[in-house]
């Protein structure tokens, strides 16, 4: 579960390292976010000279989180930090790289661009 305000690292090369959760989309009154929800980011921390500037309002997903996701097999996931990927407004990531691990549930939700993208799918 990611809640609001919380500063996630971004796992793509966007040129935003870090953003903060604003809200959940599609959630209606639920405040916080699992892996695979789209959520509206706040970029905190950017690299100098990159598209994405710090204090610009994004969309992105989330692809790792550290609360642990129960799966339908009785398994828990379990990442070491929370990460999210940007997105532009048809759900297809803005970076051309992912890095890092990403979860299988985002094959679920229909994100087959970023798990293709991503070096490992846990």
């Amino acid at each position: 579960m990611i809640h609001r305000q919380t500063i996630c690292d971004v796992a793509d090369n966007t040129g935003a390292r870090k953003a903060m959760m604003i809200t959940v989309i599609g959630a209606g009154r639920r405040t916080y976010a699992r892996l695979g929800d789209i959520v509206v980011m706040s970029v905190k921390k950017a690299a100098p000279g990159s598209d994405v500037k710090a204090g610009e309002v994004v969309k992105g997903v989330i692809v790792r989180s550290r609360f642990p996701e129960r799966r339908s097999d009785g398994s828990r996931i379990r990442f070491d930090s929370n990460a999210v990927v940007l997105i532009d407004k048809e759900n297809n990531p803005r970076g051309t790289r992912v890095f890092g691990p990403v979860a299988r549930e985002l094959r679920t939700r229909g994100f087959m661009r970023i798990v293709s993208l991503a070096a490992e799918v846990v």
